[in-house]
């Protein structure tokens, strides 16, 4: 099983602070989000490859942070896969990302665990994963709790 962490967009809503800085490389709690993310994939058993695709923008950023990460952290494998695009203009989106890096690396023979990099969780997926080996494709929700709230992430995802 490999993770895809989506790191490519441009978080043009939190400007100035991801004017230069990716939002999964922004500070939460003492590390950067992707931190959390990445926390939350150990115990996932047949892990072999996290790739994290992003943009061109901050691709080298992401390369600085996996060498600095993963020299901590042997058990992680990453690749870093740079869609090409420069900017929120020309961007591929979620989907178009997916479809780029499982073409790309030939990911379409393997489970494939797809988590968005700016989701800050404290979980570990590793049930998860157990549960979604027994299905061809599972998702996950998270519920809000309280329709109000939900209407604000809404509103996120369809802009």
């Amino acid at each position: 099983m490999n993770a895809l962490i989506l790191a490519a967009g441009y978080a043009t809503r939190l400007y100035p602070l991801t004017l230069n800085r990716a939002k999964p490389l922004l500070v939460v709690g003492g590390k950067p989000i992707i931190e959390w993310v990445v926390e939350n994939l150990a115990g996932v058993p047949d892990l072999e490859t996290i790739y994290i695709v992003t943009n061109d923008k901050f691709a080298a950023d992401f390369e600085e942070w996996s060498r600095r990460y993963q020299a901590v952290h042997p058990e992680f494998r990453f690749k870093i896969v740079n869609d090409g695009s420069t900017s929120d203009e020309d961007k591929l989106g979620a989907i178009g990302d997916i479809n780029f890096v499982v073409t790309r690396e030939n990911l379409s023979q393997s489970g494939l665990l797809v988590i968005a990099g700016d989701n800050l969780f404290t979980e570990s997926v590793a049930n998860f994963v157990a549960c979604a080996r027994e299905t061809d494709a599972t998702v996950a929700v998270y519920n809000v709790g309280n329709l109000e709230a939900i209407t604000k992430y809404l509103r996120f995802c369809l802009c």
